[in-house]
């Protein structure tokens, strides 16, 4: 087996260029914000998941960059807590809410900014010391990463 940054390299190559740009510069993006955060990697069914956690289980995420064929987001795991006084956060469930990344960029609009502080703020653990990427599973049959191998499905 691949060691976990060539496994992750592998699972976003899956992915359309453009998506494949997008995911690294968010995951860039995200480090920055979260230095020490454990990554923690899912390659499921239907999403491509990479969860920012102060620790090593993945129930003390705060984040979650999510990517299917049909673009990014980031999906907050307590989002539905948070104040969104500007109206970007998406879902209705009874945890989660998300935003959909068009652009990497969004994450350095204030709404965004203060959205990530404010999941932080409620985190039961601190973000401290040094995290790592942790390859936490990879599923066996997956929905097509490319829009065009989705459409091609379809035939």
């Amino acid at each position: 087996m691949a060691d976990a940054p060539s496994q992750l390299h592998q699972f976003i190559a899956k992915f359309s260029p453009e998506n494949q740009r997008l995911i690294r510069a968010v995951r860039t993006k995200l480090r920055a914000r979260f230095p020490a955060a454990y990554e923690i990697v899912y390659d499921n069914y239907n999403f491509f998941v990479i969860g920012f956690s102060p620790t090593e289980r993945p129930l003390d995420s705060i984040v979650s960059l999510t990517a299917n064929a049909n673009g990014v987001g980031l999906c907050f795991i307590r989002g539905a807590t948070l104040k969104d006084p500007d109206g970007v956060l998406l879902g209705a469930g009874n945890q989660t809410r998300f935003i959909r990344l068009p652009r990497a960029t969004v994450l350095d609009e204030q709404p965004v900014v203060r959205l990530l502080a404010a999941a932080e703020a409620q985190s039961k653990k601190p973000f401290a010391g040094r995290g790592r990427l942790i390859i936490r599973s990879v599923a066996k049959k997956q929905r097509p990463r490319r829009k065009e191998a989705a459409g091609a499905n379809k035939a």
